[in-house]
Formats: structure tokens, sequence, C-alpha cells
């Protein structure tokens, strides 16, 4: 009964996790999971589309009565659910042992991207390591590759591959928060899309990391997760931090999924403009800070304390920073054609609409 997939302003959809039914032993399985289709089959909403996804039918129901109308299609009881390890979140990045005397190496892509960028030429290397070496691939869930069956004697020479196109295979010299960041492609790939995504979250991660360093918290990161739209291909409803498009340079903000991300987030805000994204973290990074319990994650933070407490904060919180103390602090209107110009400049010089009005104003004013 698990899915992601939502639409904004539909309350009737949502992200859900999934629920522990029951246990089978492996010969099982394959009836078992006839048996959950036939049910879906049979009962599942065929006059709504938004409502016809297995989790609504569960979410409706209820796990005890879709359990049982299972065992009837099954045949017999499903065994108690045998509670699982914890699961630990692992992106199995760099060298590693596979176990049988060969290794495997991970290698991050950003967003999943394969390029060719200046020095940067990842498209190259692998292209170069598998015809050299007719190695395995595995693509991971996490927009990243793995190179299985490695000999340890290639080691050097894949390695050398990677150096000498600047290609970086040691995760501990990876940012954090770039590491275990996500984004969907979104514009111009996904006609889907209604807001920027994979060509924005570098820029929202550099931001993140700047503001974070100037309120002293250098060591922390966290999970940060981007989409376009609701439909959550990146995952954002998992995420310590996820960014959902909700119009062109606007985004929900999602915040208190955890590290491992098995926890759902929540809707912090409906819509936050990205030039107003060191205005509204801010007060909430400031309030980890002071805050947060020994080795505690700003999603583990955000869940604990809850968002009416860090509202309350934010709302008497007087920002640490001049910049953003007088940020939007005090509107103007313009008119129509002005906004317009305006809007054009801050495209194509990459900067945000508010900066430009500030430094034109200043310069205006000096004369």
């Amino acid at each position: 009964g698990g899915g992601l997939g939502r639409t904004h302003n539909k309350e009737e959809t949502f992200a859900r996790k999934a629920d522990e039914i029951g246990y089978v032993s492996k010969e099982d399985v394959y009836d078992l999971v006839k048996a959950i289709v036939a049910t879906q089959r049979d009962y599942g909403d065929r006059v709504q589309r938004r409502h016809a996804r297995l989790k609504y039918l569960i979410n409706d129901w209820g796990v005890e009565k879709f359990r049982s109308k299972v065992e009837e299609y099954f045949g017999k009881s499903v065994e108690p659910f045998k509670q699982l390890p914890d699961f630990k979140y692992y992106d199995y990045l760099g060298w590693n042992e596979q176990g049988d005397g060969k290794l495997f190496l991970g290698i991050s892509i950003d967003n999943g991207r394969v390029k060719d960028e200046g020095s940067f030429q990842l498209k190259t290397a692998l292209r170069k390591i598998v015809e050299q070496f007719n190695l395995d691939i595995r693509l991971t869930g996490n927009h990243n590759l793995i190179f299985l069956d490695i000999e340890p004697d290639k080691k050097q020479t894949i390695e050398e591959i990677l150096q000498s196109h600047g290609v970086n295979s040691d995760p501990e010299k990876i940012e954090p928060l770039v590491r275990y960041s996500m984004a969907c492609p979104a514009l111009p790939t996904c006609g889907l899309a209604i807001a920027e995504s994979e060509r924005a979250i570098p820029g929202i991660l550099d931001r993140i990391r700047k503001l974070l360093n100037r309120l002293g918290l250098q060591k922390e990161s966290f999970v940060v997760r981007m989409t376009g739209c609701p439909n959550g291909c990146a995952r954002p409803y998992m995420a310590e931090m996820g960014f959902v498009g909700s119009g062109p340079n606007n985004y929900q903000l999602w915040l208190g999924g955890c590290p491992n991300q098995t926890r759902l987030a929540q809707p912090y805000m409906q819509k936050l403009k990205a030039e107003e994204l060191e205005t509204q973290l801010e007060p909430m990074f400031i309030y980890f800070k002071e805050s947060k319990e020994t080795e505690e994650s700003f999603g583990d933070f955000c869940n604990r304390v809850g968002f009416d407490a860090i509202r309350e904060y934010a709302g008497n919180y007087k920002p640490k920073s001049a910049t953003i103390a007088k940020k939007l602090r005090h509107r103007v209107t313009v008119r129509d054609d002005v906004y317009d110009k305006l809007k054009q400049a801050s495209e194509s010089q990459g900067k945000p609409m508010t900066e430009m009005v500030n430094e034109a104003i200043k310069a205006y004013l000096q004369e």
C-alpha cells in the first residue's frame, strides 16, 4: 500500500507508507502476489483514476479487511509478520569487497545525468572502462552506478581512467548535501513539470551549504530531494528536506523525514519562493542549532519538536544576518511593463529579482 504520487490541491491524493501484511514462505510468494493483484483487480476503484491505486484500497479498507480478502484468493491464512532488521540507507559508493574475492565500485552520478562537461568527462570515462574490461553494471535507485566483478589487479587501472577524466571515486570527498540529494529531470524534459528541479538543485544546495556554514553548522548535512511536480519521482516525501514544485520558481517545503528515509515528511510550507530560501531556512536552522539533541539529525529534530514549535520560533526570530533581516521586509509596487523587463533580466543573468531591484535602487539613490 505504499506510494508517493499525489496531486496539488487534491487532498484525496497523498503519499503513503506501506503496511505490514504478513509472512509467507518462499514457495508461496508467487501465489500470494496473484492474490493481491486479484484483490486490487476486483475491488480497486475503477471510476476515479486518482483513487485507483492499491494504496487507496488498503487505506480505505484497513489492513485487517485487506488481509482477509487476500487470504480468500490465496486459499489459506498468511502467517504473522516477522520483524525485519532496522533498514539502513547505503549508497554503495567507492571501492568495496564483493564477498567472492572480487571488488565492486560505486560511482556517484549527480541526478543520474551521465555527461561530459569541461574537465569532468564522466561519459568518456565510463565508456573506456566498459570497452576495456567489459564489466557488468547496475543502476541504483539513487541515480548512481555500480561496476561489478572487478578483479583486484584491475583496480589501479580503473582508478587511473577515472582520475584522468576528472571523476572522483572517493565518496568521502563528495559534499554530503550533494551525495545524498536527488532531483527529477523536470524542465525541459518532463511534460508534467511545473517548476525547475535537476537544473535548480545545484544552486539550491550551494545556498543551503553557505547558509549552514555562516550559521556555524558546517558539519551538518541532511537528505534533500527536489521534484518539479507533486508526483514525487525523486522521493521528496521521504526526505529530511523536500522541495516539491508548485509553480514557476515556487516549491512546497516538506520537512521531517529521517536520514534512512523510512518516515514520511510532512508539508511545512505550501509556497516557498526560491529567492526567499535563506529567509525561511535561517530561523529553523538556528532553532535546530540551539535545541537539537546529541547526534540528532535535522529531519529527526523537525519531527520531534513539531511544526508548531518551528513556526513559533520563526515568528519571534530576529535574523542574525543583516542581509536576511532587511530582505523582503518592505514591499513596493512596480508597473507591469517594468516587472516583465525585470523578470527577463533576472532569468538571463541568473540573479533573484529582489537582489537586482535592491542594486538598482541603491545605485539610483547614490546618484
